[in-house]
């Protein structure tokens, strides 16, 4: 599974429509550069914090740290909002364009982005680089900017890694072995030729989805994405190109389900259902499987995700930004830190499944037990907490691969799996487009 596909996935066990489109939003013509706050040395005044539909499942959670942090600090005041996930990124702009955003603010990778890119983010590693040891190499590294030299832009907060999970059962009827699954992008198209030449249509591999899929199959096969400036997409490669063909032959031999090429199925329920072999790359999913398709459950395994060239998965990170000429600048790095500590994220972890940042957090028992073996999502606990031990950037969808980019690379792409054009051409027209978008972008 591919970074976006967990991304999407793991957001949904645990708040819905984090991920919203900033295709339509932006601040107009850019923001002027905001004053740099500064530290006072007193942990004072009040500041607001804002999260994103943490309630009502999380209220007692996250109100029990804000009332242990004040009682550490008395002289701080938290004002806790939450607001829904319908529109969350249109109203960070809105609040951006009115001087309006809150001190410290839940932030998405996509949101992340819109602020950061506009300069409205506190670097945080100019404020506690210290700090850096303290969390996971690869969440820490997450919240940097390109051309931003070292700083780093948000504190990490909750993470999920990718895992793979597939169904045993159909594993074996496709004369695979389900103690070697696939650990690269071709091993998997291989196993999902296998099983389309053995399903007879009764089931598939995998979901077509080149949205969810790209661009981290190309990162895993080592195809470059960007140049070393990070200011041209450079994918047009015979790599990208490979990609395209095994998707191409593997569609026309049903090795996907052939509506899964233009929309979103529900693949937990396709899974559930066992109609696909390989689920979401989620330890989220495995807990909705375990609930809802218990039959399933039981034949569902879990490994480590598949990694190809690079050795690395990708990772899915929340963040907690800090307003950039926030009042009470100690005030508000000081509850972020809080929030983001070891044992508080152990805590919420244990109330969602979600991972630790901080890796004295990972570090807890909880993560390591894998019980007898048997139980998927124990198993899939500790799988996940040991790949986000080393978990690194390589496979994460770099911030210039906006939403407006991979729609562009999507169309492309899907007229070449249907076979309506060259694979090379697809790639080549790909290119040009993100290219395109890329120079718009820079120019506003």
């Amino acid at each position: 599974m591919t970074r976006s596909n967990l991304t999407r996935t793991a957001v949904a066990t645990l708040v819905a429509g984090t991920l919203l489109s900033t295709s339509a939003c932006g601040l107009s013509g850019g923001a002027a550069e905001v004053e740099e706050a500064e530290r006072t040395g007193k942990v004072s005044g009040g500041i607001t914090f804002r999260t994103l539909q943490l309630k009502p499942a999380f209220t007692s959670y996250v109100q029990g740290v804000i009332d242990a942090f004040e009682e550490e600090h008395p002289d701080v005041e938290v004002r806790w909002e939450d607001v829904p996930g319908d529109g969350y990124n249109e109203k960070l702009v809105a609040d951006a364009q009115a001087g309006a955003l809150p001190d410290v603010v839940n932030l998405s990778t996509d949101s992340f982005q819109l602020l950061g890119d506009r300069g409205m983010l506190a670097d945080v590693a100019k404020l506690d680089g210290a700090l850096a040891q303290d969390y996971v190499p690869g969440a820490w590294e997450q919240f940097r900017l390109p051309g931003k030299g070292d700083g780093v832009y948000a504190y990490p907060w909750y993470v999920t890694p990718e895992i793979l999970t597939y169904n045993r059962e159909l594993f074996e009827k496709s004369g695979l072995d389900p103690a070697e699954p696939p650990t690269s992008v071709e091993q998997f198209f291989d196993h999902a030729e296998r099983i389309a030449a053995g399903s007879g249509g009764r089931y598939a591999a995998f979901m077509a989805d080149p949205k969810g899929r790209l661009p981290g199959d190309w990162q895993k096969m080592g195809v470059p994405i960007l140049n070393e400036k990070r200011d041209r997409f450079t994918f047009d490669t015979g790599k990208a190109v490979e990609w395209v063909e095994r998707m191409k032959d593997l569609y026309a031999k049903g090795a996907m389900p052939r509506e899964s090429l233009l929309k979103s199925d529900d693949i937990n329920q396709l899974y559930g259902a066992g109609k696909l072999v390989f689920g979401p790359g989620s330890p989220g999913f495995v807990k909705d499987i375990k609930q809802n398709a218990p039959q399933v459950y039981a034949k569902t395994r879990v490994a480590g995700a598949v990694t190809g060239t690079l050795g690395h998965i990708g990772i899915y990170a929340q963040s907690l930004g800090i307003r950039k000429d926030t009042r009470h600048l100690d005030a508000a790095a000081a509850f972020a830190r809080w929030v983001t500590n070891g044992p508080n994220q152990v805590e919420f972890s244990r109330k969602a499944t979600i991972y630790p940042s901080n890796a004295r957090g990972l570090a807890d028992p909880l993560f390591s037990d894998r019980g007898d073996g048997k139980d998927a999502e124990t198993v899939a606990r500790a799988v996940g907490a040991e790949q986000l031990k080393s978990a690194a950037l390589d496979a994460n969808t770099p911030v210039q691969w906006t939403n407006q980019v991979g729609d562009a690379v999507v169309r492309e792409m899907q007229k070449a799996i249907k076979g309506e054009q060259d694979p090379r051409s697809a790639v080549k027209k790909a290119q040009e487009e993100t290219n395109r978008l890329l120079a718009d972008a820079a120019a506003q």
